[in-house]
């Protein structure tokens, strides 16, 4: 669906996969930094974090530190590379508000930022939270009424909407975001995360820039399809709208390597979790662990099915990079 380039995007180490443990919490900002600043200066296309409150798998006392938060410093301390959240939870924040956050901080990035939206799912935090847990098509439906406050917030710098699960009343979003869309009112792309097919991607279709589901090659390829078919219902372009996903990568110069890296990610994920938990840190199912040209082939084929865009999550970058450094000069030239 995408005929440019290949984009590569990096998550971030921000505590809420057990990434950070064993890093004082102050200087764990430091070590976010530090990657966001590697990607800023060398070839990736965007630097994202995670919308959560506690670690998973298992909530535990572990710093997990705020996406929106994180968007803002990172906007002020890079540059260049673009900046998303994957995803932002629409339950989490009144999404009046939650449009006036995204406009500020593409503001300060001067015009950086991706939005990444999606229904929400860690019952934990949301109870912890006082969010309740409302069932999926609640939250579903409240992901719909949001996306068209923000987008219209965004677009007029004004909105008046009374919706299934939200309402506003002459709530005004200024300063508006400095990106605009394809019909030259301001806009943030929006990235409407998930692979509903009845519902999530139909919503895609009307609202979205660019989609993100997981899965293999002929998984994504089945979500591609039914995008595809709620995109011709609309009425709307294929072109614009870019597919996405999310990939757990451990690549090193050998599989045993790769292994070793695991082994010592959930070695310390384990210090941080209950003994009956240990070993469920870094799962490497879907994942891919090992060489250069095995994250070529499983990238490549995703590419076939139509990816516009990967984002990597390595979980050891906060300790080492030499991950970062051998996916940006095997893995990326083979694919560019």
């Amino acid at each position: 669906m995408n005929d440019s380039a290949l984009q590569f995007g990096l998550f971030v180490p921000q505590g809420w996969r057990l990434d950070l443990v064993g890093i004082d919490p102050a200087e764990q900002w430091g070590r976010m930094l530090e990657v966001a600043q590697r990607l800023d200066a060398g070839p990736w296309h965007s630097a994202w974090v995670y919308d959560h409150f506690h670690t998973t798998p298992q909530p535990t006392d572990e710093a997990t530190h705020e996406a929106w938060t994180l968007m803002a410093a990172l906007a002020a301390s890079t540059s260049r590379v673009r900046l998303g959240q994957m995803c932002t939870c629409m339950g989490y924040r009144n999404p009046a508000y939650l449009a006036k956050v995204a406009a500020t901080v593409d503001v300060i990035s001067g015009g950086r930022l991706e939005f990444g939206i999606g229904a929400g799912w860690y019952e934990h935090e949301w109870r912890a939270y006082g969010y309740g847990f409302p069932g999926v098509g609640d939250r579903i439906s409240a992901l719909r009424d949001g996306v068209q406050i923000i987008q219209r917030l965004w677009a007029e710098g004004t909105a008046t909407l009374e919706s299934e699960s939200f309402s506003v009343d002459g709530a005004i979003c200024r300063p508006q975001p400095l990106q605009s869309g394809r019909d030259g009112r301001p806009r943030i792309p929006t990235w409407i995360a998930g692979g509903g097919e009845q519902r999530t991607l139909r919503y895609a279709a009307k609202w979205a820039d660019a989609t993100n589901f997981g899965g293999g090659p002929e998984q994504f390829a089945r979500k591609r399809d039914v995008l595809l078919r709620h995109l011709e219902k609309e009425g709307r372009d294929p072109a614009e709208v870019r597919l996405t996903s999310n990939l757990n990568i451990v690549v090193r110069e050998s599989e045993a390597e790769a292994r070793r890296v695991v082994d010592e990610v959930n070695a310390r994920a384990d210090s941080a979790m209950p003994a009956e938990h240990a070993g469920t840190g870094f799962s490497t199912r879907g994942a891919v662990v090992g060489t250069p040209q095995m994250v070529v082939d499983h990238v490549g084929a995703l590419r076939e099915a139509g990816l516009g865009t990967l984002i990597a999550y390595m979980p050891e970058v906060a300790f080492e990079q030499g991950g970062i450094e051998l996916f940006e000069r095997e893995v990326m030239t083979a694919l560019r």
